[in-house]
């Protein structure tokens, strides 16, 4: 958690630099702000004329007994009303909807640029976080221009108009009426410094709840297989608890301050009810002057507190802003190039020339290792855990970029290559098969347009998927659910092998793509395996060695180096590691068929 706590450290409370960026979002939308604005101004200036329609008509109508000069002056009064309403209404719409299209922008660059990074990014991020980064900390930003950056505006014109014009009314009055400043100026400092470890706290729960939900519920099978449940509630009940205790700290804050301020506010009308009331009865202030500097008093002391309200809102828009520019500001590791080189037609060959690599600076995975895979072969890759099988694949999808050595693909360096032309040449079958929401055969496609229905028609066929598809009602179209969950392992397995078939790779990597299918399945897709090998570059990567007899060449790593390769004959007559596998999962194998007999 102390990770979480880090996180949401704040920063200064004003930051020009993230200001200045923050408002660059407003740039595309600068005549609507603008129009806003003016409207804010219009309805600030509004504002002001109340009390002294008020005091105009106490003092030049009603003292007088003049009736048909004050209903002119109501009626006056309604219409201002009436302009103010609908000048407000405008202003608020054209905010709120500048705000949406903001809000709107920043998530889909934030989306775009996510999509960007480099894997080893979301190993260490967890995706708690970054859900709360394109959601409550956009929402943040969104309340920042549609609450805060405009409407401050108005509250700063509307606070210097009534002080112009109390001044220019009556200087003494006013001055009394502003004698009670220091009372709010001390309130308000306590209330931000207060606020501003409240706000962290909540800020640091929300991440904390989003990360710790988000991880359990994608993980429940095994919470509930391993009967956590209990534990798990119990953890989330505190996680929720403290995030309530943070909510209700940040609520006393509020219900103590805007109080005090009313209190400070009647105040100043019990001072103006006392001295302007003398001076009223000593004939030195007209009545109606009164009467206009009661209602500017309680219009002085609203935009002051939602002053301060303005604050918290330009604090966390500043917490949240670094944090979404820090995620937008990491640069993705792996870039294409400037001038990608060409791939050329057909080909396949992938070669490994002295590559060592590391996820860690001090603990590399592979070390030295030198292989070259001509087109059309298939190779087998096997060895204990942590000998760097998977490693191999993530650096030939390019996932990583090596620190020492080169891959090429046909002879070019995959560095000189576009990424997105370079993963388009391959097709990755994993032993954990991710399915998206949608229909079976979007799954199959990937929403890719060459790829018609025919094509995904033939390629379930070709895997043997095609009799569990018929068996759903609406075949192809039927539904996948959220990481298809309402399909099998195998069923999933199978669609994972048509989709690759459907997209014609020239390069094949299957990683353990067997270990999740049962015996009578296995045998099944064995020979569509074969079509779908025939003429392209495989490399197979699998502990059960059974499933690799058939490959052209078999590479055996351990500890990040080559130690054997050969045929699966060759390698059992050299009796090294190979044989040692092969014997352990041999026996392995013939024990479970006896205790199973």
């Amino acid at each position: 958690m102390i990770e979480y706590d880090q996180d949401e450290i704040l920063g200064r409370v004003y930051d020009g630099r993230l200001a200045r960026r923050m408002l660059g979002y407003l740039q595309p939308y600068r005549w609507v702000v603008g129009a806003s604005v003016a409207l804010l101004l219009l309805v600030s200036a509004l504002q002001l004329a109340g009390p002294l329609l008020t005091l105009i008509a106490i003092d030049d109508h009603i003292r007088i007994g003049d009736r048909t000069g004050l209903t002119y002056l109501a009626l006056l009064y309604l219409g201002l009303l009436i302009l103010q309403f609908g000048c407000t209404f405008a202003q608020t719409w054209l905010m709120n909807w500048t705000g949406q299209r903001v809000m709107h922008d920043l998530r889909v660059q934030i989306f775009r640029h996510v999509q960007t990074l480099h894997v080893g990014y979301f190993d260490r991020n967890p995706v708690g976080r970054l859900i709360t980064r394109v959601t409550n900390d956009v929402d943040v930003l969104n309340e920042l221009f549609t609450a805060g950056v405009v409407s401050i505006f108005g509250d700063i014109f509307l606070l210097g108009g009534i002080v112009t014009v109390m001044l220019w009314r009556d200087w003494q009055l006013a001055l009394v009426t502003f004698s009670v400043l220091p009372l709010i100026f001390v309130a308000t400092m306590i209330f931000k410094i207060k606020v501003r470890g409240s706000y962290r706290w909540v800020r640091a729960c929300v991440v904390k709840i989003n990360a710790f939900l988000q991880e359990n519920i994608t993980g429940m099978p095994v919470v509930q297989v391993f009967v956590q449940e209990d534990r798990k509630f119990g953890q989330f009940r505190e996680r929720n608890r403290e995030h309530l205790q943070a909510n209700i700290q940040s609520i006393f804050y509020y219900a103590v301050f805007y109080p005090v301020i009313n209190l400070v506010g009647a105040l100043a009308i019990a001072l103006i009810l006392w001295y302007g009331g003398g001076r009223v009865l000593d004939g030195v202030l007209t009545l109606g002057t009164l009467v206009a500097f009661l209602q500017y008093s309680e219009r002085f002391f609203k935009p002051i507190s939602d002053l301060s309200e303005k604050f918290n809102i330009l604090q966390s828009a500043m917490a949240s802003s670094e944090r979404i520019f820090k995620l937008l500001d990491t640069r993705a590791q792996v870039r294409p190039p400037s001038k990608p080189s060409p791939l050329p037609p057909g080909g396949g060959a992938i070669e490994f020339r002295n590559v060592t690599f590391a996820y860690k600076e001090d603990t590399p995975v592979l070390r030295n290792l030198s292989l070259r895979i001509a087109p059309g072969e298939r190779v087998a890759i096997v060895g204990p855990t942590g000998a760097g099988k998977t490693t191999l694949i993530n650096l030939i999808c390019r996932f990583y970029d090596v620190r020492n050595g080169d891959i090429l693909i046909d002879g070019i360096p995959i560095s000189h290559l576009d990424p997105g032309e370079l993963r388009r040449r391959m097709a990755v079958v994993l032993q954990d098969v991710f399915l998206f929401s949608g229909t079976i055969e979007e799954n199959v496609r990937l929403w890719r347009a060459p790829i018609d229905r025919s094509q995904v028609t033939e390629a379930v066929r070709h895997v043997n998927a095609l009799d569990f598809i018929r068996e759903k009602p609406r075949g192809l179209d039927s539904a996948v659910t959220e990481r298809g969950a309402s399909l099998s392992v195998g069923q999933r397995q199978l669609l994972a092998f048509a989709r690759a078939l459907a997209h014609d790779p020239r390069i094949l990597i299957l990683d353990e793509a067997t270990s999740s299918v049962d015996t009578e399945t296995e045998i099944l897709i064995q020979d569509a395996l074969n079509t779908l090998m025939e003429g392209r570059t495989s490399i197979v990567i699998a502990h059960r060695l059974s499933t690799i007899q058939n490959c052209d060449r078999i590479v055996v790593l351990r500890q990040g180096r080559i130690e054997e390769e050969g045929t699966h004959q060759e390698l059992l007559k050299l009796r090294g590691l190979y044989y040692k596998l092969y014997q352990l999962q041999y026996q392995d194998e013939a024990i479970g068929v006896g205790s199973e007999a």
